[in-house]
């Protein structure tokens, strides 16, 4: 258009000589001097001197066609469902092609591939641009395309300023989805709010005290004890279902007492948007760790928290704000037997005729410390503890704390057919000191304090 626009004004001058030329540079936008240099080039080559020089030539920092088609395909065959951020990195670090994430966008839009995160304004552009072509005749296959690509996007969240401190505030969450073909799990996340710095995370089948317990214990091995922590009240209104009073199912109690144990303040709420930063987190990891898990060839829900440890990494690395000028309120990493007893899981049991308890359909016995079997009377209520690794304790009567031994439904050997049978040696086991909160009437005082406070929060 610059081009023909000169050649008009131009040749006009050169067909009336009495023609100003003071006007013409101040239409095209020029000096007077460089006027009468297009008019000497018009005489001399005609339309042709107007032809800018580089029509027809493809700039040298253009992305080659090959190239081109190549982002097309690994997107659609390998890469699918990766926002145009994250497949630029995919690009990088796996194909060796260096494209900006703005290119990419270019090239996958012009074949209306949209980002799974594409914008509302974006999508209601390239829908109209459909239209418009549909008007002029277009093929029903790129509307298919299009209608295909098009993903809706989440509303916004509330804002918010960050926490001042790192370790501040801790946001929990736990996000089902089918992270590998035909595998729902729930990924436990804790994020900081300060940093924006994923402090734990953790694969399970289901949304589980198991679950946030693994998050907390990554939190306090790698940082040390947090000030606050925030998460939904999901589980508060599943506090104790009617009609079972066992403690199995107050799960959010269990947390909170261990909260409590390491002085932690717990807060929930059940609006979303209240905690926004792990919401977020949840979509984007819910756009990116898919693809992470295929390219790995992760298939097993172990697998998946072992990969975890190093892509956690990663994602800090590229996504959390520097820690070096945010001051850090961690207190001091507690010790592992510390974590380990307070992320415990406790439940009542009743000793049996034999002098047993069971427990997840097993039957066990009591041991003091010198490995010897302790009787109690048939009805005696005891608290079951399952320590995080898994160790088995029993606390009676608020007073002796014993070590819990599976009893085998068979004997292994004979003692009377087995010439070379052995009565097995009774270990020494190590029995925690009864300083540990575990007595139930404190248990217990706490379970009431939480009745209280969720009485409180119902709405009359």
């Amino acid at each position: 258009m610059d081009e023909q626009k000169k050649y008009e004004v131009i040749k006009s001058l050169a067909d009336h000589p009495d023609g100003n030329k003071d006007r013409a540079a101040l239409t095209l936008g020029c000096t007077k001097r460089h006027i009468n240099r297009m008019l000497a080039g018009y005489r001399k080559e005609g339309k042709a001197f107007f032809i800018h020089g580089n029509r027809g030539r493809k700039p040298s920092t253009s992305i080659p066609d090959e190239t081109r088609n190549r982002i097309i395909d690994l997107y659609l065959t390998k890469y699918f469902d990766a926002n145009f951020q994250h497949y630029s990195e995919l690009l990088e670090a796996h194909e060796h092609i260096c494209v900006s994430p703005s290119s990419v966008a270019k090239i996958l839009e012009s074949k209306y591939i949209l980002s799974p995160k594409v914008t509302k304004a974006k999508k209601k552009r390239m829908e109209k641009e459909l239209q418009d072509k549909k008007k002029s005749a277009c093929s029903l296959k790129e509307a298919a395309v299009l209608q295909t690509n098009l993903v809706a996007v989440e509303d916004a969240h509330s804002r918010r300023p960050r926490c001042a401190y790192f370790g501040e505030l801790q946001q929990m969450d736990a996000t089902p989805y089918e992270w590998i073909p035909g595998q729902v799990w729930h990924l436990h996340l804790a994020i900081d709010d300060a940093t924006g710095r994923v402090t734990g995370a953790w694969f399970d089948t289901q949304e589980t005290l198991k679950g946030y317990y693994h998050v907390f214990h990554q939190i306090l091995t790698t940082y040390g004890i947090p000030y606050r922590i925030f998460t939904d009240r999901r589980t508060v209104f599943t506090y104790k279902k009617k009609n079972s009073p066992s403690l199995d199912e107050d799960t959010y109690t269990q947390f909170a007492y261990a909260c409590k144990q390491l002085g932690v303040q717990l807060e929930s709420s059940s609006v979303p948007q209240a905690k926004g930063r792990v919401e977020r987190l949840n979509q984007t990891l819910q756009s990116r760790l898919p693809i992470e898990l295929r390219l790995a060839g992760i298939t097993t829900i172990d697998a998946a928290n072992e990969f975890l440890h190093s892509y956690i990494k990663e994602f800090n690395e590229k996504f959390a704000l520097p820690l070096n000028g945010i001051k850090s309120v961690f207190e001091t990493q507690p010790e592992n037997e510390k974590i380990n007893l307070v992320l415990a899981v406790l439940t009542e049991r009743t000793v049996d005729c034999g002098h047993a308890i069971q427990f997840r359909h097993r039957h066990y016995r009591m041991l003091d410390a010198r490995g010897k079997q302790v009787h109690y009377r048939k009805g005696t209520k005891i608290m079951v503890i399952q320590a995080f690794d898994g160790s088995l304790f029993c606390c009676v009567n608020d007073k002796d704390v014993h070590a819990l031994e599976e009893i085998p439904e068979h004997m292994e050997r004979s003692r009377d057919l087995d010439a070379d049978y052995q009565p097995p040696k009774a270990k020494r086991h190590y029995i925690p000191p009864m300083s540990h909160p575990w007595r139930s009437k404190t248990f217990q005082k706490f379970v009431k304090t939480q009745e209280h406070h969720l009485m409180d929060d119902v709405p009359a």
